[in-house]
């Protein structure tokens, strides 16, 4: 004791003299900060541009940080801007000296960059951007592309210096609130679970903190990783943007030598000297396994450290607000992925490579988990006091090793069984890598062959948490537990929430496809035709088979049977399920889900392949509704589906709905699809509470507002529609928000708390429940904004050559940017093309069109009456309200001479074409100033004006020469397409046009933070 006492004096004294700490501050690190944070607590007011006032108890006021916005996307706190711009100035300064070299290209960008600066400045100034215009026809192709190139480059630097910014600025004001008595593991914001636990019970009088306590500790958060194509940026390059915010932070280090220092703006310059030198470019399409193996990067680099260190101090928010601590087992935030199961118009997501990324993801999770058993039994070298329990376990495990250290012993023999996990994963792997790529992954697997050949692998993280739990408690009894709160309890959480798949894959399928394959399944037997019998018949033969005992035919080998390569591929899609473990699997979800059959169709097909209730590993169906005549069927369809006898005994008194956000909203403009979703989701409760079923709602929501992603997370989920979220919220996170929201550990763990928070507030919030006047002025807007949307998209015929000519839309492929086609149907036209290049195309032209259509017409009329209306739903409706500030913000994102550039140079001026985009700018201005009127005000950002300050003074500069040579280069392009053939001098000019192009489009993407 009186040794361990001087080696620990020993360090103290070399900490304090290394680092100038006082021995007072030595001293307090002794005390547990946050518990009598209680009585300082402070409510968080929110004001009238979504920010948050933190107040003492005395009534003063601290400078607050936006709240409501997750901090990848909030806008640069205003708090010392200088600091940003000193850093956006050295990074400008850094990459202008790395392409010093390529005179012409810096002098361009000098140039545009202050043709950019001008016109941020007084925007109704019209001679910058005509001078732009003009000088960009001069420009030569090779020129276009390092004007590009240098732009974009400097965009990403720009961003990378706001998100340090941003973390920064947090710290600042966290600082400040520390010193002023409010010290807390979580955020002093409205958005935190900090400030909404002071929000709710200031708010409501009967809720105590034991209430507070159980929601946390009951609800659920699932976030669901897609790999829908909106991410622009390579893996390799967002990295080395990563590291550009990493190294900035390092610079502000207080204890840098002068030595340190310089070798850090060294290294920064060498990285941005890399970041100019790369191939920025994706020159092959990614396969299915190339995104998963992206999610697999963010779950390895930063949620597997920023999902427990979020969770340890939500325990301590737990104690120092509650009382209490986090149990364990409890887990608030949970993941899941689409990515390799999702094959909705997707014939690269084969069976094969569903069963290759669960594969990957297992032995991915099983090398994390080896590692952080190798550093438990470095840490848990204890050879004394166990509980009689720890000895059992000990004693069951027959390797030798730390005889007389027994929780390493535990470990030892557990980390050798994880190994023979990886080993068995990698030969199950070896049916479809390549060669090289087999002696690549073998190589990171240690060598013990001999040790672990008779151990048995561990598949199922039971098999893990219950030795973990004996050690835990173990360490516990014995008065062990500082050592029992380190690295064991982040290994449990992380073991609770991610397992040994890291995430479990959903699968997803055209509801057709099921029902061709019933209808093989139906001939072959010899009874009908499924496909053309009717609603009631299929229900009646669907219900009876699910009932049955027998399978309707063996399912040794599919390819006997004679049946379509299409309906084998879907059967080997269930049959690959069926051989993989439980947990390793999600929801089974249905696109374009119209009938309960649809749902029993997929039940029916999971029985034939032994996946059952009774048999454990039934995947749960999830229909998923995305059109307008889907949401308006849906609770009639949900009631069909309930009143089925054997489906509802499957499902335990459990279902999950999905609802689409995008498809809808392309298929009936923003404010109807809103309506829709809300009266679906509305009535669909009612249906669920008649049966007595927990009703889970899946929010398939991408990440503009015209795919129904909304900045402004935390009033987002407290808008929802009353008793449709209960504590359980299940959303998709997709492409660039995937980057954007868990970017870095900082950065994820306060998303991470957003949703909880959000989550946690809405179970107590007092929903606003919508008059009938206003539901029936929604049905009007709904209807009218419907009309003019599908008017426009559907039914003019200059329509759909203007949105080819006048947007990159066609361009859009050269991205590379997703394994799956931009169309479900090849030969379609716009309702055959998915909504995410439909999004991206008008954001690259600043036009905004799917955010916006429709709405003017809905919100404007004659009858004065209405406007009042509005107007006091706008004040009273948060729903409403919230909606309304959405379009307003995406409005105002709108640049009128940016879009209307696109037409001059691009779009024919014959038949009409030129003309509609006359109409289309002209019902923008209509829609602006409807908008206004039922908002009152004269700031068309309304509630998110915050977000437009940093866009439009720091962004601008640089995305408004993007589009001017974006515009010119498509004007160029296509005149090389139009030719029959080109000569070699040709080709080689219309290359470099395709690699400014992309190259541009990646820039207004970043500029614009999202793109799909």
């Amino acid at each position: 004791a009186v040794l361990t006492l001087l080696q620990c004096s020993s360090l103290v004294e070399a900490s304090t003299t290394n680092n100038n700490l006082q021995p007072s501050r030595i001293k307090g690190f002794l005390k547990h900060p946050f518990v009598n944070d209680n009585k300082n607590l402070a409510s968080a007011v929110s004001d009238i541009s979504g920010g948050a006032s933190a107040l003492l108890e005395d009534g003063t006021d601290i400078e607050a940080i936006e709240v409501s916005i997750p901090l990848s996307q909030s806008p640069a706190v205003q708090a010392n801007p200088e600091a940003l711009l000193m850093d956006i100035s050295m990074l400008s300064d850094i990459l202008m000296d790395v392409i010093e070299q390529e005179e012409n290209v810096r002098k361009l960008y000098d140039e545009f960059l202050s043709y950019g600066k001008a016109r941020a400045e007084n925007v109704s100034d019209g001679k910058p951007l005509e001078t732009m215009i003009e000088r960009a026809k001069s420009l030569s192709n090779e020129e276009c592309l390092g004007l590009c190139r240098a732009v974009a480059t400097a965009l990403n630097l720009v961003n990378a210096a706001e998100v340090h910014h941003r973390m920064r600025s947090i710290k600042t004001y966290e600082k400040a609130i520390g010193e002023r008595g409010l010290p807390g593991p979580l955020y002093h914001t409205e958005d935190s679970v900090k400030g909404s636990i002071q929000a709710i019970l200031d708010e409501n009088d009967g809720v105590s903190k034991e209430d507070i306590y159980q929601q946390l500790c009951t609800q659920s958060v699932e976030l669901v990783l897609t790999a829908h194509p909106t991410e622009v940026n390579r893996r390799s390059v967002l990295r080395k943007y990563r590291k550009v915010g990493e190294d900035l932070a390092y610079l502000e280090r207080p204890d840098l030598l002068p030595f340190e220092r310089l070798q850090a703006t060294f290294d920064l310059q060498g990285l941005i000297s890399s970041l100019w030198g790369m191939d920025e470019i994706r020159r092959v399409k990614p396969t299915p396994q190339t995104e998963a193996a992206g999610g697999l990067a963010i779950l390895e680099s930063v949620l597997w450290d920023a999902v427990p260190s979020y969770l340890r101090k939500l325990d301590a928010q737990c104690i120092s607000s509650l009382g209490k601590h986090l149990p364990l087992n409890v887990v608030p935030i949970k993941f899941a992925s689409w990515i390799g199961g999702d094959r909705d118009g997707n014939p690269n997501v084969t069976p094969c490579v569903t069963k290759e990324v669960v594969l990957q993801q297992r032995l991915k999770a099983a090398r994390l988990l080896s590692q952080d058993l190798t550093d438990l039994e470095s840490q848990l070298a204890i050879s004394s006091r166990y509980s009689p329990a720890m000895i059992d376990l000990a004693n069951s495990v027959s390797y030798t090793k730390h005889r007389q250290e027994l929780y390493r012993r535990v470990l030892s023999h557990l980390n050798k069984r994880l190994m023979k996990t990886m080993r068995a994963c990698e030969d199950e792997l070896e049916e479809y890598l390549k060669p090289e790529e087999m002696a690549s992954l073998r190589s990171r697997t240690p060598s013990l062959i001999d040790e672990i050949d008779d151990l048995e692998p561990i598949y199922k993280k039971e098999d893990l948490l219950g030795p973990l739990t004996t050690i835990h408690e173990s360490l516990v009894e014995t008065g062990f537990e500082l050592v029992a709160d380190g690295l064991l309890v982040d290994v449990i959480r992380r073991l609770h929430i991610f397992g040994l798949t890291l995430v479990p894959l959903d699968i997803r399928e055209e509801s057709t496809k099921h029902t061709m394959t019933l209808d093989a399944i139906t001939q072959w037997l010899g009874i009908g035709s499924y496909a053309e019998w009717d609603e009631t018949a299929r229900l009646a033969w669907l219900s009876t088979e699910l009932s049955s005992k027998r399978p309707l035919f063996a399912a040794s080998n599919l390819r006997k049977l004679g049946f379509p390569d299409s309906v084998v591929r879907t059967l080997e899609t269930f049959k690959a399920a069926s051989e993989l473990e439980p947990e390793a699997l999600g929801a089974y979800v249905i696109s374009q889900c119209q009938t309960a059959s649809d749902v029993l169709a997929v039940m029916l097909l999971q029985k034939q392949m032994g996946m059952t209730a009774k048999n454990g590993n039934m995947m749960r169906v999830v229909p998923l509704f995305e059109t307008l005549d889907d949401l308006t069927n849906a609770p009639q369809k949900l009631e069909e589906l309930l009143s089925v006898t054997a489906y509802v005994g499957a499902i335990k008194g459990k279902q999950e709905v999905m609802v689409g956000y995008s498809d809808s909203a392309k298929d009936a403009g923003r404010m109807a699809a809103c309506w829709a979703q809300y009266k679906s989701q509305e009535e669909m409760v009612k249906v669920a509470n008649k049966y007595g079923i927990e009703l889970t709602f899946f929010h398939g929501k991408g990440g503009t507002v015209g795919r129904g992603g909304n900045p402004a997370l935390y009033r987002a989920v407290l808008s929802h529609p009353p008793n449709t979220i209960n504590g359980r919220f299940r959303v998709t996170e997709q492409g660039e928000m995937i980057t954007q929201n868990y970017g870095t550990v900082q950065i994820a763990e306060h998303t991470l708390d957003i949703y909880t928070a959000a989550v946690m507030r809405e179970s107590f919030t007092k929903h606003v429940d919508p008059k009938q006047n206003w539901k029936d002025q929604m049905e009007r807007v709904s209807e009218v904004s419907c009309s003019d949307y599908r008017h426009l998209v559907r039914e003019e015929p200059r329509f759909v050559p203007y949105f080819r000519q006048a947007t990159p839309e066609l361009e859009l492929g050269s991205l590379n940017i997703g394994s799956r086609p931009a169309k479900r149907n090849p030969k379609g036209g716009i309702e055959s093309l998915r909504a995410i290049p439909w999004t991206f195309a008008w954001t690259q032209t600043r036009t905004h069109l799917s955010a916006w259509l429709g709405v003017g017409a809905g919100l404007s009329s004659k009858d004065a009456n209405d406007m009042e209306t509005l107007q006091e739903m706008y004040d009273q409706w948060p729903w409403f309200r919230e909606l309304t500030d959405l379009i307003a913000m995406i409005m105002s994102k709108t640049d009128f001479s940016i879009s209307k550039n696109y037409d001059d140079q691009l779009v024919d001026k014959t038949g009409g074409v030129m003309e509609l985009g006359e109409e289309v700018r002209k019902k923008l201005v209509e829609t602006r100033q409807a908008v206004l009127d039922v908002t009152k005000s004269t700031n068309m950002a309304g509630h998110h004006v915050a977000l437009q300050r940093a866009s439009s003074l720091i962004r601008s500069p640089y995305v408004d020469p993007l589009n001017v040579i974006q515009a010119e280069l498509l004007k160029r392009l296509r005149v090389y397409e139009s030719q029959d053939e080109l000569t070699a001098e040709e080709k080689e000019e219309f290359d470099t046009l395709k690699n400014a192009l992309v190259v541009s489009i990646n820039g207004i993407a970043q500029g614009m933070r999202n793109s799909g």
